[in-house]
């Protein structure tokens, strides 16, 4: 089994920067922890929820389709469900944005059925500096695509971060794929 899987390419650079426009267009709303709590020693960033975009529909189905195919051809999870909206998080330099080790599975109801995490790459790699999306399925690390557009799927209790921007603006999307809980 692949821990981490790489898709290049899977939005292009138009698609990448329509979704950001309407992000920029909404309120944010601090990015929390799982169990709602705020600590912006463990995570600073902003993000919107993509349920509350009209027009957006699109991008949900081609994330259906991409982690359909991942989790047939890499993974073989039992996937149910996606319960979560996708969130687009805002990791800006002068807040020092970033998101300490953690895993994606947690003692929420939703958080706890968690198996697949995928991160959609959205703002230019020349964008900003720091803010690399660093995994963590082993004693090695995996950095993540840094290409517009490209995505990354892994296994929800893999351990992973997004070390802090020094300079500019990241932009990235997550959605989580559920299933029953792991045993």
């Amino acid at each position: 089994m692949t821990i981490v899987h790489a898709i290049p390419a899977s939005f292009s650079v138009l698609e990448c920067e329509r979704i950001v426009a309407a992000v920029e267009a909404e309120q944010v709303d601090d990015a929390l922890l799982v169990g709602r709590n705020k600590d912006h020693n463990l995570r600073n960033a902003e993000v919107v929820w993509l349920d509350k975009l009209d027009g957006m529909e699109w991008v949900m189905d081609r994330l259906i389709t991409l982690v359909r195919d991942c989790n047939r051809d890499q993974f073989d999870f039992d996937l149910r469900e996606f319960a979560e909206s996708p969130q687009v998080a805002r990791y800006d330099a002068a807040k020092a944005g970033h998101f300490s080790w953690h895993s994606d599975i947690g003692d929420g109801h939703l958080a706890r059925q968690r198996k697949l995490t995928l991160v959609l790459q959205l703002s230019k790699p020349d964008a900003y500096q720091g803010g690399k999306l660093e995994v963590m399925p082993s004693a090695h690390i995996v950095t993540a695509n840094r290409a517009q557009g490209s995505v990354c799927i892994f296994p929800s209790f893999a351990l992973h971060q997004v070390t802090p921007v020094t300079h500019g603006l990241r932009h990235s999307l997550t959605v989580w794929a559920h299933g029953p809980v792991f045993r």
